[in-house]
C-alpha cells in the first residue's frame, strides 16, 4: 500500500531520490543538462510530496511558490523500477490537494521532450499544453503545462 509524507527539501529520503532523478535527466539531456539543473535547485522548497511502500521511498514531487495563485510543480521522480504503478498520479493528486488547502487556484509546470512518459502522465492528469513560461520561454526542448485547481 503506497502511503503520503508531507515534507520539505531537507528530507534526506527526498535528496536521495533527487539525486536518482538526476543522474536520469542527465543521461536524457545532454548537453542541456546544465541549464535545467540550475532552475531545479531543491534546498529551499517548503512543500515535498513523498510516496512510500512501507517504509521504501518509491517517489516524489514538490511544489514551489510561482505567483500568489499559482504553484510550479517540481522534482516529480518515480525509480524506474517502480513504474506504471500510478505512484506518479498519487504523487500529483497529493500536491493537487495541498495546493488546494493553500488556496492555490492553478498548478504550472515544465517538463522535456526527452521525457515522454513525463507528458504522458500529465495528459492523463488533465493538464493542458500552454506556451512556455518564465525561463523557459524559446526552450525548445521544453512543454509546459498548466491545470486549473
Amino acid at each position: 500500500m503506497i502511503t503520503i509524507k508531507r515534507t520539505n527539501s531537507d528530507d534526506i529520503d527526498f535528496q536521495e531520490l533527487v539525486k536518482l532523478l538526476d543522474l536520469e535527466l542527465q543521461e536524457r539531456d545532454g548537453e542541456e543538462h546544465s541549464f535545467y539543473a540550475a532552475l531545479n535547485k531543491t534546498n529551499t522548497l517548503n512543500y515535498v510530496v513523498m510516496a512510500f511502500d512501507q517504509n521504501e521511498p518509491i517517489g516524489c514531487g514538490a511544489l514551489r511558490a510561482y505567483s500568489h495563485d499559482t504553484m510550479e510543480v517540481k522534482r516529480m521522480f518515480v525509480p524506474l523500477h517502480k513504474r506504471r504503478q500510478g505512484i506518479a498520479s498519487t504523487i500529483l493528486a497529493a500536491l493537487e490537494i495541498w495546493c488546494r488547502e493553500l488556496s492555490i487556484k492553478k498548478c504550472i509546470l515544465e517538463t522535456g521532450k526527452n521525457q515522454p512518459e513525463a507528458i504522458v502522465l500529465y495528459k492523463k492528469n488533465r493538464y493542458i499544453i500552454i506556451p512556455n513560461f518564465g525561463k523557459y520561454e524559446g526552450v525548445e526542448n521544453s512543454v509546459c503545462f498548466e491545470k486549473m485547481l
